[in-house]
C-alpha cells in the first residue's frame, strides 16, 4: 500500500505584535502565544535562528510547549547564507548544528536555507554546500562534533532523531536550471516553492515540498483570496496522494492574516485544528 504525505501549515515565525487581538485573543500573555499557536497550526518556521545562535535550552522549551505532533523548520543562520555566502562554511555549519537543534527532538522537521536576492550560482560552493548537508544522525553528530565550544559544549544528544532534511530558497534566476534541480534531486534537498510572479514553479526536488509562500502568483494581488487556496489545496493534496509530505508556511507581505489562511488550507485539506 502506498504512503499517503503529510501535510503541514503555519506560519513564519509566531512573534508578530499586530496578531494579538486579531489571531491571538486579547488578553492573551506573550509567553503563552506560542502554545496558543501551535494549537491552531500544525507548524511554525522558527525565524530566530537566522538572526543568531539560539541555546538548547530554548529549542527545548519551544517543544515543551506544542501539542507531540507538532513541528518546527528551523532557518538556517546568515552567517552561512548571507555572510559567507555559502563559502568556507564548513566551521559555521557545525556551530549551528552545535547549538541545539536536536533540542525539539521529534518536534524538529526540515531546516530551511535562504539564500540572499543578490547571490548568483557558483558551482563549486553550492555543490559543497548542498553536499555538506547533514541527512543522517551520524553526519549531523559529525558535523556538530566539529564546533569550538568556546561559548557551550556541543549539544550532541539524539533525543531519537535520524534523519534530517533541508530545503533552500534561492532567490537569484542563475539557480533555475535543471542543473541546480538535478543536483538537489540526487542529494534530496527541496527547492522552495514562493508561488510568486517572478518564481511560480511548483516543482519537486525530493520527498517533501516546502512553501514559503509568497504570492499568489498573479498580477496586482495584495493577498490570498479564497480561489488562491483553493488552488493551492488542489496542488498538494496531489503531492499527499502521491506519497509526498508537504510544509506550507505562508510568509507573504500580507502577515496579519498568515495564520488565518494556514487555518483556512488546512480546512480546505481536511486536516483538523489541533485544539
Amino acid at each position: 500500500m502506498s504512503k499517503t504525505g503529510t501535510i503541514r501549515t503555519g506560519t513564519a515565525g509566531w512573534v508578530f505584535a499586530p496578531w494579538r487581538g486579531t489571531f491571538f485573543p486579547e488578553g492573551l500573555v506573550q509567553k503563552k502565544e506560542l502554545n496558543y499557536a501551535s494549537k491552531h497550526l500544525t507548524s511554525i518556521e522558527i525565524n530566530a535562528t537566522f538572526r543568531g545562535s539560539q541555546k538548547p535550552e530554548s529549542f527545548a522549551k519551544w517543544a515543551a510547549e506544542t501539542p507531540e505532533s507538532f513541528q518546527f523548520s528551523v532557518k538556517g543562520p546568515q552567517l552561512v547564507t548571507h555572510i559567507k555566502r555559502l563559502k568556507n562554511v564548513t566551521e559555521a555549519l557545525a556551530g549551528f548544528f552545535a547549538s541545539g537543534p536536536l533540542a525539539l527532538g521529534t518536534r524538529l522537521g526540515p531546516f530551511i536555507w535562504q539564500l540572499p536576492p543578490n547571490l548568483a550560482y557558483d558551482a563549486p560552493s553550492f555543490t559543497d554546500f548542498v553536499k555538506g548537508l547533514p541527512r543522517d544522525i551520524e553526519a549531523y553528530l559529525a558535523l556538530a562534533s566539529r564546533a569550538d565550544g568556546a561559548k557551550a559544549p556541543p549539544y550532541l544528544d539524539a533525543n531519537g532523531l535520524k534523519t534530517f532534511r533541508h530545503a533552500v530558497e534561492m532567490r537569484h534566476p542563475s539557480f533555475d536550471t535543471p542543473e541546480i534541480d538535478a543536483l538537489l534531486r540526487e542529494h534530496n534537498v527541496a527547492r522552495v516553492i514562493a508561488d510568486t510572479m517572478e518564481n511560480p514553479r511548483r516543482d519537486l526536488t525530493a520527498d517533501f515540498a516546502y512553501c514559503r509562500l509568497q504570492g499568489p502568483a498573479k498580477p496586482d494581488a495584495t493577498g490570498y483570496e479564497d480561489a488562491d487556496l483553493d488552488d493551492l489545496a488542489t496542488t498538494i493534496a496531489g503531492w499527499r496522494d502521491a506519497g509526498i509530505d508537504t510544509y506550507a508556511y505562508f510568509v507573504h507581505e500580507d502577515k496579519l492574516h498568515a495564520p488565518a489562511n494556514a487555518m483556512a488550507l488546512a480546512a480546505k485539506l481536511g486536516i483538523p485544528p489541533m485544539n
